[in-house]
């Protein structure tokens, strides 16, 4: 395989943004990018996208997109693994550059959610969970989430102050990005006493509802070379699922297909978790994210939400996780999530992070973690300054 490098990022303003189309929010991330990469020409794109047909009533994305991006004739596809189908799109413009078929090629995603009422956009992301026996009995992702939370405080003693030291971390590090939906600061007593949604969790314990894009631009490192470009190699991914529907699996407080995608992207870098700087997580719900940890192998089971009590996961700590304030803060364009999640990596590999989220221990290695639904599917990358 040839070594490959993400040479541009481009993301929208995540939020509620009304002014702006489906087809514009993914244009003008697709722009961004281009014009960060300083490249003259795309070879294909891979557009990460959830479920725009239930969302606007748009399919045929592929195409759509590359119309309204002025790429007449590009090979143009969508791809879908719920909300980690940015990060699936990712790995295909890695796998194409990598394996020869390309030379240049843009992983990209989008999602506009919010034209649409509440009970629409909750039916939207229950296409992620189980039809026939879960979304059918009543189950939505807070519920799941919820269970997935309660069985992890009763196994290992989790307090909901360690949930709500998750909230508060992460819209800490939002309230510095320019980008995200909510940049402002919470405290543990706001997130205790916001809404009950889906016992333990609160509505501060969710990530919400967002229209936003990104893109970024992969190609090889010689090209990156001649393209003068800070050399960010993609040096390991991994993918994997697990049973989609919660009561199927042996243990609902861990995530098994993020163990395995992880275990696929170490090896394929010659890395171990100990040698990570800093990570973006899929913290779709503060337990997710406590789960995460522990499933990537950063933490023992049950040791996660101490550690984040104690700082270790903020910008100053050991291993500082959603430096860009997390889909808590930043938002969940569920098929643009992925993306962006590269787009902070690799403004912080570049020392490029804005308005005081720049980690001051220069970092060298990152990773990301994108998964779908409750976890019936992972995304794991790992990025690295050559």
């Amino acid at each position: 395989m040839r070594d490959v490098a993400v040479v541009g990022v481009g993301m929208t303003k995540f939020g509620e943004i009304w002014e702006k189309s489906f087809r514009d929010l993914y244009v003008e991330a697709a722009l961004a990018a281009i014009d960060d990469a300083g490249v003259d020409r795309l070879d294909s794109m891979h557009i990460g996208c959830m479920t725009s047909g239930l969302f606007v009533g748009q399919e045929h994305v592929g195409s759509l997109m590359a119309d309204y991006l002025g790429q007449k004739n590009l090979a143009a596809s969508r791809v879908e693994s719920a909300c980690a189908s940015g990060g699936l799109a990712f790995r295909q413009a890695f796998i194409e550059v990598a394996s020869g078929m390309s030379d240049i090629v843009m992983a990209g995603g989008v999602e506009k959610m919010t034209d649409i009422g509440s009970d629409g956009a909750t039916y939207a992301l229950a296409a992620a969970a189980d039809q026939e026996y879960e979304v059918f009995h009543g189950a939505t992702f807070p519920g799941l989430y919820a269970l997935m939370a309660v069985a992890h405080m009763e196994k290992y003693g989790t307090t909901r102050e360690m949930l709500s030291a998750v909230s508060v971390k992460n819209h800490h590090n939002g309230a510095m990005n320019p980008f995200a939906q909510y940049p402002f600061e919470v405290t543990k007593e706001q997130v205790e006493s916001s809404v009950m949604v889906a016992s333990p969790l609160r509505i501060l314990d969710c990530s919400p509802i967002t229209d936003g894009g990104a893109a970024v631009i992969l190609t090889t490192v010689d090209i990156a070379k001649k393209l003068g470009k800070p050399i960010i190699k993609v040096i390991g991914s991994g993918h994997a699922t697990d049973m989609i529907a919660l009561h199927s699996r042996d243990d609902i407080t861990t995530i098994k297909a993020t163990m395995v995608a992880a275990e696929q992207a170490f090896k394929m870098a010659g890395k171990t978790i100990k040698d990570i700087d800093f990570a973006e997580v899929h913290d779709c719900f503060t337990i997710a994210e406590i789960i995460v940890m522990e499933s990537l192998g950063l933490y023992e089971p049950g040791k996660a939400g101490e550690a984040v009590l104690k700082g270790e996961t903020g910008l100053e700590g050991s291993f500082p996780i959603n430096t860009s304030g997390g889909l808590k803060s930043k938002g969940h364009p569920v098929g643009a999530t992925g993306v962006a999640q590269m787009v902070e990596v690799v403004k912080q590999l570049r020392g490029e992070a804005e308005n005081g989220r720049q980690l001051k221990n220069n970092p060298k290695t990152a990773l990301t973690q994108n998964m779908g639904g409750s976890g019936g599917s992972t995304l794991v990358h790992i990025l690295e300054v050559a």
